[in-house]
């Protein structure tokens, strides 16, 4: 008989061997590269041994549970099965859950070899490989048949009762969502053709699991996303589909840049839950909830304790974690909706961090709402858990056009000399011989810009990044001294390490991770402080060291694969292939353009040709732009808003409008407005108010703002968004054209981002079919032919002068 319910040996020994703190201190770990080349040396260290056998595929059951999973090494010889782990450092520093969770491991690895070749005894070793010595260090424990069997059966026990209640609701839920109606009365205008195009890419056979959807605001994109998403968990057999396709999700990902979407998704799945018919809730009552939603929050908004580290001798939210994380996770399945203050509550009432329960629950969680970073990042733990649990997951990026900048960001890694310095100040023996040697490769390169600002290179010279990887060894292998040395000295209160330090150690992990990927999708560039820049700190020149990513699909690519399906939606994603090929998704990636539901008669669109917000025509264009705003607004009195390319733009049309129509009521966009400030902002556009708020393009007011009705009647766009024109981007623009085709860099680095920001600040205005409002373009170049193909195709354009 198969068995109903299968597990991997390290999920089940995560579950049920864990226990004591979370403990979260410095330990310098290898890379995942540099555990796999650890395993390799001490597997090839035993390639002479007579009958040694590596990656042995092991699997047993226990009632209808089966476990899987693949051993090290087993030296027939010795009769010893060998668990290989690899750490930087002292041994010491290897915390004591870690190793609990190693030798439970080694034990049912243990069972199920036994059990497979009729052993009465066997050794069991823990292998820890020390990266930087290449050290090996051997813990051997002998154990009868007997013992391991019940420890095996012991842990599958516990783990099966968990494992049973997971199946059932996993049955519940399915038969929930086949059961699922969308929740309004109907469809509103291309809601439908959204929703079922995202539902067929779910169940897409082979290609077409990705799927780019260009909807308009106001036609409830999340709700239409949501819902057929939800559908899909439930296994459906699609003609032409292979059995593993006709099963449903695992898991939705709702990943979002702002706070705005995320309300907006946890609003929509609140409906749907709403619209559950009373059959499947009460189906699903054994395991309380038909579906679990998960809402991740940002540590730094949940750290009950920012004072103190994230360890048991210091935090008593992680004394016990461990311990106390059943009885939580157990209670957390009578909450309605894993959100930040239910998580909270419970998380206190049972003594641990809500941050890191919230990280748990992502395994049981059936909708997971988090930031793009959790995804996509070079770390992102729901990537890393897709992969490690190997789940099929649907993946959807709410408002993807801010996914670019995003990911270039995350695949970003800059390097400063002044922390450098700061790191050597206090530094002594090893690490500041390493530090010292790595600031003369700098100086070098300092010295050979000559003086030049800014300059982008081809390669990343190989002598840096040998002195990079030697301080970042020296520093790893110090901190973890004095960890252990500081630990043992005090009694349990470990030493504090020097943070400018460990700061520039994190930063330099980040700078080589990148450098090992390096290629044509990125920069290497060197940025030089100015005079006034170091005057204050340092005498010698410095500078920044950037690995600066332009084109992030190489990153993104293996992300887009894992998944089951992706869809990518905004009101903005024209044209398709630039973000096809920047965001790395395949060449069969479908694309759907939702029409506008809007008339063309809802907004006016005006382009003010006679003015030019060119850098070198900005002053001349103060006195044209101040008066066709004022006849505007005096043709229609209302409520306005004005988007510039800067603040210091701004403060210069302010001026200028204050001086010439002083009666026009005005409120400026600040620079660094806190949420209160921007909330007050938002709150001057009252129902049949008038007056003119004034902001930068692709700022806080230009996008995920929803003003409908007389809130907002109008705005201004004085700028065609087009980023600065400086040496970065003018090397961005190099190597686009290297990366895309010559020709395309332009466009790719300028104008598509540039216009995209316009389309959505003009977007403020019409928000549903009833609104009715104007759009005045205010620059010559809005009239050119390539640049109003790239505008939204609903719009009736009109060129006018200098009063329409």
């Amino acid at each position: 008989m198969k068995p109903a319910l299968s597990v991997a040996v390290r999920t089940l020994c995560e579950f049920t061997a864990r226990g004591g703190d979370l403990d979260l201190r410095f330990t310098p770990a290898p890379s995942a590269l540099e555990g796999m080349e650890g395993h390799a040396v001490v597997q090839k260290r035993r390639k002479n041994i007579s009958g040694y056998e590596t990656e042995l595929a092991l699997s047993g059951r226990f009632e209808e549970l089966q476990v899987r999973g693949r051993a090290d090494g087993f030296d027939a010889f010795k009769q010893q099965l060998e668990e290989i782990k690899t750490y930087r450092g002292r041994l010491d520093g290897v915390r004591p859950h870690h190793r609990a969770l190693h030798w439970a491991q080694a034990r049912v690895y243990g069972h199920l070899l036994c059990q497979e070749r009729g052993l009465e005894r066997i050794k069991l070793a823990l292998v820890y490989f020390q990266i930087g010595s290449a050290e090996e260090t051997v813990l051997v424990e002998e154990c009868s048949a007997t013992e391991l069997q019940a420890f095996f059966e012991l842990q599958c026990a516990r783990y099966l009762e968990w494992a049973r209640r997971e199946d059932a609701h996993r049955q519940a839920r399915d038969g929930a969502m086949a059961q699922l109606k969308f929740p309004m009365p109907a469809f509103r205008s291309g809601q439908r053709e959204l929703a079922v195009a995202v539902y067929r890419t779910a169940h897409a056979s082979e290609g077409g699991r990705c799927l780019m959807a260009q909807a308009p605001t106001g036609i409830g994109k999340t709700l239409a996303t949501i819902f057929p998403m939800l559908k899909s968990m439930a296994a459906v057999m699609v003609k032409g589909a292979s059995e593993a396709d006709a099963a449903g999700l695992d898991k939705l990902f709702f990943l979002t840049a702002k706070g705005t979407g995320h309300g907006l998704a946890l609003h929509a799945l609140g409906q749907l839950q709403q619209a559950l018919p009373a059959s499947a809730s009460a189906s699903a009552s054994a395991s309380f909830a038909p579906l679990r939603v998960l809402d991740m929050k940002a540590r730094e908004k949940t750290c009950e304790h920012p004072d103190k580290a994230c360890h048991g001798e210091s935090c008593p939210l992680a004394r016990g974690f461990f311990d106390r994380l059943p009885a939580a996770r157990q209670q957390a399945l009578q909450l309605p909706l894993w959100d930040g203050p239910a998580l909270r509550t419970l998380a206190l009432e049972h003594g641990i961090c809500p941050y890191y329960l919230s990280q748990e629950l992502v395994r049981w969680a059936d909708v997971v709402v988090a930031d793009y970073h959790y995804y996509y990042d070079s770390a992102a733990m729901l990537y890393a858990l897709a992969l490690q649990q190997d789940w099929r997951v649907g993946v959807l990026v709410d408002e993807a056009h801010n996914l670019l900048e995003r990911a270039r960001s995350m695949y970003t890694a800059p390097l400063s000399q002044l922390d450098l310095a700061q790191a050597r100040q206090g530094a002594t023996g090893a690490v500041k011989k390493a530090l010292d040697a790595l600031q003369r490769q700098w100086q070098a390169l300092n010295k050979a810009q000559d003086q030049t600002s800014y300059q982008s290179y081809e390669s990343i010279p190989g002598v840096l990044l040998g002195a990079m990887q030697r301080a970042a060894g020296a520093i790893a292998d110090q901190l973890a001294e004095q960890e252990i040395a500081g630990h043992a000295a005090t009694g349990g209160q470990p030493a504090l390490a020097d943070h400018a330090l460990l700061d520039f150690y994190w930063e330099l992990l980040h700078f080589q991770a990148l450098a090992d990927q390096f290629g044509p999708h990125a920069l290497f560039d060197i940025q030089l402080a100015t005079p006034l820049q170091r005057a204050s700190r340092v005498r010698t020149p410095t500078s920044t060291l950037c690995i600066r990513n332009v084109v992030p699909a190489p990153h993104l690519a293996a992300r887009h694969e894992a998944a089951q399906a992706t869809v990518l939606f905004s009101g903005t994603l024209s044209p398709p292939q630039f973000y096809r090929d920047l965001l790395g998704l395949p060449a069969d990636t479908a694309w759907l353009d939702v029409p506008a539901p809007f008339a063309a008669r809802q907004l006016q669109v005006h382009i003010a040709r006679h003015i030019s917000t060119r850098w070198r025509d900005r002053d001349a264009s103060l006195t044209p732009m101040a008066e066709l705003i004022a006849q505007q607004y005096a043709r229609l009195p209302g409520n306005y808003l004005c988007f510039v390319s800067s603040f210091d733009y701004l403060q210069q049309v302010a001026a200028t409008l204050e001086r010439l129509h002083p009666q026009l009521p005005l409120w400026l966009q600040q620079r660094g407005m806190d949420e209160a400030a921007r909330a007050e902002f938002l709150a001057r556009f009252v129902e049949g108010g008038r007056g003119l708020g004034l902001a930068v393009l692709g700022g806080a007011f230009s996008e995920g703002v929803d003003l409908p009705g007389s809130r907002l009647i109008g705005a201004f766009v004085a700028t065609l968004g087009l980023p600065q024109l400086n040496p970065v981007n003018e090397a961005m623009q190099r190597a686009m054209d290297q990366a895309m085709g010559v020709g395309l860099g332009y466009d790719y680095t300028y104008l598509y981002p540039g216009l995209r920001k316009v389309v959505q600040a003009a977007g403020r205005v019409i928000r549903s079919e009833y609104d009715r409002g104007v759009l005045v373009l205010m620059d010559d170049r809005f009239a050119r032919a390539e640049v109003r193909a790239l505008l939204p195709a609903w719009w009736q354009i009109e060129v006018g002068g200098r009063g329409f």
